[in-house]
């Protein structure tokens, strides 16, 4: 009896007119009577943001940062792995620090899959991390001693003393001068 209905609504199910849509999941820009796709917005590395935008992501990437990251993966404060308490001050440590986080999003986003978060520890964290608070990297003048705080940002390079116009001169002549 059981077997009968089930093959009753089997029929019933394939009698059914078909979906006139059946792949609207998978439509394409520009075919009529499909609609467009929504596509989220790219993101932005944060020091490409402005104003109120920058400041909301810096909070909730310090907030990502003190709560979770610095608690589980910050290990200890050594001269060969320091840390800055006003690290948001260093620009270098601030643009790396919200690629990991963005990492760390996309990672543990269910569609990445059971491997994805060992891929963010593979392919992001541990670089991002030994790059960061490396002995010689954009912490290393700020605090190595919990109970001496410091901060202290490194002066980068300078701009090129030397003018395009001279450049260009003197890559003319030494080219005549080879040839």
């Amino acid at each position: 009896m059981d077997q009968s209905a089930q093959q009753a609504r089997q029929l019933d199910s394939l009698a059914a007119a078909p979906d006139p849509m059946p792949f609207a999941s998978f439509s394409m820009p520009g075919l009529p009577g499909m609609p467009a796709p929504v596509l989220p917005p790219d993101p932005k590395p944060i020091l490409e943001l402005d104003g109120e935008e920058r400041e909301n992501e810096l909070d909730s990437l310090t907030d990502w940062v003190e709560d979770f990251l610095m608690p589980v993966y910050g290990a200890e404060i050594t001269t060969a792995a320091p840390w800055c308490e006003q690290w948001q001050e260093h620009l270098d440590v601030v643009a790396w620090l919200h690629a990991l986080w963005m990492a760390y999003q996309q990672h543990k986003d269910p569609e990445a899959g059971p491997s994805g978060m060992f891929v963010w520890h593979r392919d992001f964290l541990t670089h991002a991390m030994a790059a960061i608070r490396s002995a010689g990297g954009p912490l290393s003048a700020c605090q190595t001693d919990p109970d001496r705080p410091a901060h202290r940002l490194l002066r980068g390079p300078g701009r090129s003393t030397r003018p395009a116009t001279t450049a260009a001169v003197e890559t003319g002549h030494a080219f005549e001068a080879a040839s």
